[in-house]
């Protein structure tokens, strides 16, 4: 049925159903990679496919949440780059759902404790540790993770079990935990083809090495939680090192950098089943048989049996083909990147009978010697259709009565007192609330093409409805392009309707990528369908059926949608017994839908940032109900707050609607009028208004004439916390007949698209919700804030530094707060740089700097290019170079990008440093580098802690701090205010003109706290106008308070320079930001000022200049 979507909308996919993830036809752009030959970074123009994949990782998650959620995108970012001959992924999403968390102390009045199996971890610490490994994960390897999603639910069954003594549980004790992402790949490798693979192919296991652990996850996690053996669920359960997989992927890198003449023929990432999977699949694909030798095989543990080398699922590895005339080089490139691979055998032909068979011999057995004969029919047996009887079963659930439950809970208050009690209520329901703890501890800018993240605003609200990314740098500011991801889900839809839950999860995406500026029409909206169920419990069955046929067989192919990737989980059951009862816990059937399309213009998209009135004048909120008037309350947070489902429940059936929607919504994106967007979802209108006003600061006046029936308390109860379908849209008073023309030419009824708010002075920070004219309700924005960030600050003070945590929660209730500013003492469209860097670029003379790699770091791409757009040519250098006697006698400037060189297992920048330091040889050649007066160097975050590591080889750097661990004992991804403060003394080579300048600035780091070496050390750096960077707060003083300065450091210190200014080590990161729409918060008129690039160019370009 999910393949039905494919076969009716083909139209720009390009693999579907038959890789590691789905490809979709990307658009021209650019590819950027070093030359093999020379080192020196290029921008090859080509069009950039798009790959789209989800993945799940649950039963990991439950026995062990951090290497589960570790392992589980770190499966998913290995599944990107396996595509075709190689490719690469960009940008991650994940998920977490969960039973109640009961935090201790702060039990919510919904929640329930049933008991849990032993040997599966709680919900509260799952959802403490699982991020923390996927964020790390993700944060190691390189790759921003900028969308998600977390829930809770545990509910009985029915509504005849009182919640004390039900017998039948619906919840997530087996956790969903997803994994998924958008990358490119090459057009000419995008597709998986056996012409590429000629007889005598080598069989190449690249990574990490075979280990004792992943044993059986297959078969555990397909298992009701419970019902198997506990020790082997343990031993199911893998490790990350993202390390390593970032060395294999720099070898996949390379030899996609080859275009055709890539040495790989065909790759398979080794996922579930270990080698016993990946490497069938691999030479079937190819069109061949295989002979393999297991002792060949890399293995940690020598005592390892051969089922254990041949089963293990150890992560960190691919396997590949590689034709003989190749082996050469490929060999060659896995030496530089230091990445371990092993030549386990050959492809085989059809032997003389015709048989193409996979023989796998271990020469160490004497009395197996030929452990597997077996022909490829056996293996791969032609796919018979699998028939299952199954009953459907109608629940029971009694309707919601949301007065009844108000009054019960609350008593007889007025109508502004119980509306408090219910925002508040819902507010702190984790699928409403904040996610900002599971969001700052990941990276979401590393790879610096990250148009949109989670974070909105200038005062980085979490409430962003879409993920996008650019698809390529490109000189010259024409290619806007890039790709969107968003996700939608409603499991407690399925309790009631599990057709209706499938159809609103697809719409909620839709509405969600609707923010930004769709290319075409939606066929070229493509979507992942990630299905979870216990199909063997009485009635799921039938209830995932109905989900699926809803979507895949009428939903989706009247759209002209399809799905042409997707997973499913069909054991979502948890069983155990407590005191000799049998207790379990059965997941609904719950769908996850991920939307992925290509962007027309990335500086178009929406967010729910609503525009102050004191900065485009008056502007006016309009609603756009797709519901048609249904105000259904089953299943939404506020049921759940009060520990109900109800019987009737949110839908979308009317498809013209919807696709009559999405034309308007195109003819908006062109017009430009709308300044902000937000759908209608977990919470209601009175959230998605709510949020908005959050992220903007600002109050709204709310009249809900024609949206509630009346004014009465339980009208507008329902009509202000029902979830079915809609969005809400601020433009100027003066555009509101242009925005409705969009809609009457050829989008819905114009009656559905309602005036219903107009926007308040940044002095009145309230939502007053009326009715005919009366005030219904008035809620101030900060008090309603800190209920929407109560439980997201919680989980943060539990896991985090909690002084840091009180510290960031204070700050909402800060109405005079500025926000983040952009306040320049020079303007970034200015050429500095001299005649000769314009005279030496024209004829390819362009000064050379040395972009040094180390095994670990991930940084390099984004600081390559902000030294190319300044007028250098960047140069690929991998520490191995050095090592290996490469001068840098020929380079002007040196580069030492971020990442986590070796894991930081020694320390932040320690093993890269080591490496310098104890060969006598490098350190050599470092300390001249260093010693000639017309060189320069950076040092960003990881490479910041390179230099200050190094000092010792750097005139002038005695001084310098080393950094250590953040105050919050916590990595911290965000958007910092900095002041920059040159030293007038001496002409500065990194920040000329800049001096006074205050504007914000990426950080992701989990060691940035400057530590001096002596009591002296910062008077000295600052009397001497060594520290070019200092953390100001949003009013522009230098700051030591969290979250205005990230880490802690003293006096505000985020960078840190030599005397002279040709040495600065910084931890926040500029080259992440240098094109002008990449970035978290820049205000939409700077960007058309700024031209093609933002303002922390300038630093390259100060540089360029100084070279002269």
């Amino acid at each position: 049925m999910i393949r039905n979507t494919h076969k009716k909308t083909p139209d720009y996919t390009v693999s579907a159903y038959s890789d590691n993830a789905a490809v979709l036809q990307g658009e021209p752009a650019h590819f950027w990679s070093p030359d093999y030959s020379t080192g020196s970074w290029k921008l090859t123009p080509e069009v950039a496919h798009v790959l789209a994949k989800v993945e799940t990782h649950n039963h990991p998650t439950a026995i062990s949440p951090f290497p589960g959620a570790a392992t589980g995108s770190g499966g998913e970012i290995r599944d990107e780059a396996a595509v075709g001959r190689g490719s690469v992924t960009k940008g991650g999403l994940c998920g977490f759902w969960v039973s109640d968390l009961l935090i201790p102390d702060r039990r919510a009045p919904w929640e329930s404790d049933i008991g849990r199996p032993a040997h599966y971890a709680s919900s509260l610490d799952i959802m403490l540790e699982a991020p923390i490994g996927s964020a790390r994960f993700n944060n190691e390897f390189g790759r921003p993770c900028l969308t998600g999603t977390f829930r809770t639910l545990l509910t009985p069954a029915s509504s005849d079990d009182a919640a004390a003594d039900a017998k039948e549980w619906r919840g997530y004790h087996k956790p969903i935990m997803l994994a998924g992402g958008v990358g490119t790949v090459r057009p000419q490798n995008a597709l998986k083809e056996e012409r590429f693979v000629r007889e005598g192919a080598h069989v190449i296991v690249l990574g990490g090495p075979a280990m004792l652990i992943g044993l059986g996850g297959g078969a555990a996690s397909s298992n009701a939680s419970g019902e198997g053996n506990a020790d082997l669920d343990f031993d199911s359960v893998q490790r990350g090192n993202p390390e390593m997989e970032r060395r294999a992927q720099m070898v996949i890198n390379t030899c996609t950098a080859l275009g055709e003449q890539s040495p790989i023929a065909m790759i398979h990432d080794v996922g579930a089943g270990g080698l016993s999977n990946a490497l069938p699949e691999l030479v079937k694909d190819a069109g061949y048989g295989g002979n393999f030798e297991l002792r060949q095989v890399e293995s940690a543990d020598r005592s390892m049996s051969p089922l254990q080398i041949w089963c293990n699922e150890a992560q960190e590895r691919y396997v590949l083909l590689i034709n003989p005339e190749n082996m050469n080089r490929f060999t060659s490139i896995c030496r530089r990147e230091r990445c371990g691979f092993s030549d386990v055998g050959a492809v085989a032909s059809r032997d003389s009978s015709g048989v193409s068979k996979l023989v796998l011999t271990d020469r160490e057995s004497k009395e197996y010697p030929r452990p597997i004969d077996l022909p490829m029919d056996a293996l791969f047996p032609p796919k018979r259709q699998q028939d299952r009887n199954v009953t459907s079963i109608k629940p029971s659930f009694a309707p919601f009565d949301a007065m009844a439950s108000l009054r019960k809970d609350f008593g007889d208050l007025g109508n502004a007192e119980l509306l408090s009690k219910a925002v508040e209520r819902v507010f702190l329901m984790p699928a409403v609330g904040s996610k900002s703890f599971l969001i700052t501890i990941g990276d979401r800018t590393v790879g610096g093409l990250t148009t949109r993240d989670q974070m909105v605003g200038p005062w980085q609200t979490p409430v962003a409805d879409v993920a996008i990314t650019a698809t390529s740098f490109s000189l010259g500011g024409k290619q806007r392009i890039g790709e969107a991801m968003a996700m939608g889900e409603k499991p407690t839809l399925a309790l009631v309707d599990p057709a209706a839950s499938a159809r609103m999860a697809v719409a909620e995406s839709l509405l969600n990528i609707g923010a930004a500026d769709i290319m075409g029409d939606l066929r070229r909206v493509k979507l992942s369908a990630n299905w979870m169920a216990a199909v063997s419990h009485p009635g799921e069955g039938a209830a995932l059926y109905e989900a699926v046929k809803a979507i895949g067989m009428e939903m989706c192919p009247e759209l002209n949608i399809s799905i042409p990737v997707g997973k499913d989980s069909t054991s979502m059951k948890a069983v155990w017994k407590e005191d000799g009862q049998a207790k379990s816990v059965t997941a609904p059937v719950s769908v996850a839908i991920s939307a992925f399309t290509v962007v027309e213009d990335v500086r178009k998209t929406w967010t729910p940032h609503l525009r102050r009135v004191e900065e485009v004048g008056e502007t006016i909120l309009l609603f756009v109900d797709l519901a048609e008037g249904r105000k259904a309350l089953g299943g939404s947070a506020l049921a759940q707050s009060f520990g109900a489902v109800g019987n009737e429940v949110p839908d979308m059936k009317n498809f013209d609607l919807m696709r009559d929607y999405f034309d308007a919504l195109s003819q908006l994106h062109e017009s430009g009028v709308v300044l902000a967007y937000h759908d209608r979802s977990d919470g209601g209108l009175i959230t998605t208004v709510a949020e908005m006003m959050f992220a903007g600061r600002c109050g709204v006046d709310m009249m809900m004439d024609g949206i509630a029936k009346s004014g009465q308390t339980g009208d507008m109860v329902e009509a202000l916390f029902n979830e079915e379908l809609g969005a809400v849209f601020q433009v100027r008073a003066s555009d509101e007949i242009n925005f409705k023309r969009c809609f009457a030419t050829c989008g819905p009824p114009p009656g559905l698209v309602r005036k219903f708010g107009v926007v308040k002075s940044k002095g009145r920070q309230s939502l007053t919700i009326r009715h005919a004219g009366a005030t219904f309700a008035t809620l101030g924005r900060a008090e309603m804030q800190q209920w929407w960030s109560k439980t997201s600050y919680e989980m943060q003070r539990l896991r985090d530094n909690p002084a840091c945590a009180d510290s960031e929660f204070a700050t909402i209730a800060d109405s005079e707060d500025p926000g983040m500013s952009y306040n320049l003492t020079y303007s970034p469209a200015e050429n500095i740089m001299p005649l000769t860097s314009s005279i030496s670029g024209f004829f390819g003379k362009a000064p050379r700097v040395a972009v040094l790699r180390e095994q670990g770091v991930n940084g390099y791409a984004e600081l390559a290019f902000a030294f190319k757009a300044a007028g250098f040519e960047p140069v690929d250098i991998h520490m191995t170079d050095v090592l290996d006697g490469r001068s840098l006698a020929d380079f002007t400037g040196l580069a030492a990008p971020g990442g986590f060189s070796y894991g930081d297992v020694l320390g932040a920048g320690q093993g890269w440093a080591k490496s310098i330091l104890m060969h006598e040889n490098t350190r050599r050649e470092f300390t001249d580098f260093f010693k000639r007066p017309d060189t320069f160097a950076l040092g960003v975050c990881n490479g910041c802690q390179l230099l200050t590591r190094i000092k010792s080889l750097i005139p002038g750097a005695e001084h310098w701090p080393t950094f250590v661990d953040n105050a919050s004992q916590q990595f911290e991804g965000r958007f910092s205010m900095v002041k920059v403060e040159e030293n007038s003394s001496k002409p500065s080579v990194f920040f000329h003109g800049m001096n006074g300048s205050t504007l914000p600035v990426v950080v992701s780091h989990g060691e940035g706290r400057a530590k001096f070496p002596s009591p002296n050390s910062l008077q000295e750096l600052t009397s001497s106008g060594m520290i070019p960077l200092r953390y100001v707060d949003n009013r522009l003083h230098v700051t030591e308070q969290y979250p205005y300065n990230p880490n802690g450091s003293p006096a505000g210190v985020a960078g840190v320079s030599t005397k002279d200014g040709r040495f600065v080590a910084m931890m926040p990161h500029p080259e992440r930001t240098v094109l002008a729409d990449v970035a978290s918060f820049v205000p939409r008129e700077a960007v058309d000022e700024w031209g093609e690039f933002g303002p922390w160019v300038r630093i390259f370009r100060s540089a360029r200049r100084w070279v002269g």
